[in-house]
């Protein structure tokens, strides 16, 4: 007997029609290859780019005077200077979302708890940017000269900066381990699967990629001015330490709040420098005692060797309050639109 209803006997089923060699370059089993993607990204982010300095130089709303260490920033200039390029990032990954046919939430940012992850982030980031700091001043690498503001400026400046740094916070988290992440993940555990058939193949590709975009992400505090040896290293843990947030929780909101918060803390309420630079309006004025690799010299708390023990704990801390959901690839997730 024929199962197939429509199939008349004798009748032969022609084969499948197979895809063309030009779609199999650039389409696999999940859409548009992961390395297309990431081409597509990044020529796009780098002609927006281009095309936002060239208006802003003609404009003359972007100043070429390059930062020195220990230069004090604006409030405007830090605001600028992270919002303009998150909108553009946030707008390029929507483009791919689009192209790719997936919600734009999986790439970090969807979340069915993002406002109780963000907070606990930002709690524990104030925490352990306060235990770095409270300890350079226990142990005299760090001395308090006065407070700087008074009365309502308090207020005023503080909550300034905290929006600049709730900037820093999403241009950062959402350009290294969103987009960018979630599509080299997604890459590698093709590559891992074909090469080695294994079913770790998605931890195996997070972590691969993870390590390289903490690398990057160390390296391109280099330009910072004031950075050191140890300021760059811990900006790649850091960056190893965020992928873990990422790793258990699903999303980037938690690594969003702890980078905020380390940021303003580190910034506006203890006045150090932060990569060497400093910001106006500081609540505290500090500064260093001692040698570079203890007290972190003009670099900041982030370039004292203390850092490391501080993001071990921000590590473990993340492994016991981030309930393991795992960073699938699951781009019909309802949990992960936004």
């Amino acid at each position: 007997m024929n199962s197939d209803p429509e199939v008349s006997p004798g009748e032969t089923v022609p084969p499948p029609v197979q895809p063309s060699t030009l779609r199999r370059i650039f389409i696999g089993e999940e859409g548009l290859r992961a390395g297309w993607s990431l081409l597509i990204f990044i020529l796009m982010v780098a002609a927006f780019m281009l095309s936002i300095r060239f208006l802003g130089k003609g404009l003359h709303l972007f100043s070429a005077e390059q930062l020195k260490p220990g230069q004090e920033i604006s409030p405007l200039f830090g605001m600028v200077n992270e919002l303009i390029p998150f909108l553009l990032i946030f707008f390029v990954t929507w483009i791919m979302s689009k192209i790719e046919r997936r919600p734009n939430g999986v790439y970090g940012l969807g979340d069915s708890r993002k406002f109780p992850r963000f907070l606990a982030g930002f709690g524990w980031g104030i925490l352990f940017l306060s235990l770095l700091v409270l300890t350079l001043r226990a142990t005299g690498l760090l001395v308090f000269d006065g407070r700087l503001l008074f009365g309502p400026d308090i207020f005023r400046y503080g909550a300034i900066w905290l929006f600049g740094f709730l900037m820093v916070g999403f241009l950062e988290e959402y350009l290294t381990r969103g987009y960018l992440q979630y599509t080299l993940t997604r890459g590698l555990a093709g590559i891992y699967q074909a090469i080695f058939k294994t079913r770790y193949k998605q931890a195996l590709g997070f972590w691969t990629s993870a390590l390289i975009f903490s690398v990057l992400f160390g390296l391109g505090h280099s330009h910072n001015p004031g950075e050191s040896p140890i300021g760059e290293f811990a900006a790649g843990f850091a960056g190893l330490v965020f992928c873990f947030s990422l790793w258990r929780s699903g999303s980037l909101w938690w690594a969003i709040g702890f980078h905020t918060s380390w940021d303003w803390a580190q910034s506006f309420l203890y006045g150090v420098a932060d990569s060497g630079i400093m910001v106006q309006h500081h609540l505290f004025a500090t500064h260093p005692v001692g040698k570079p690799v203890l007290s972190g010299g003009a670099t900041g708390p982030e370039g004292s060797i203390f850092i490391i023990v501080v993001l071990l704990l921000a590590s473990v801390v993340i492994f016991l309050t981030l309930r393991r959901h795992g960073y699938e690839q699951n781009p019909r997730s309802p949990e992960r639109g936004i």
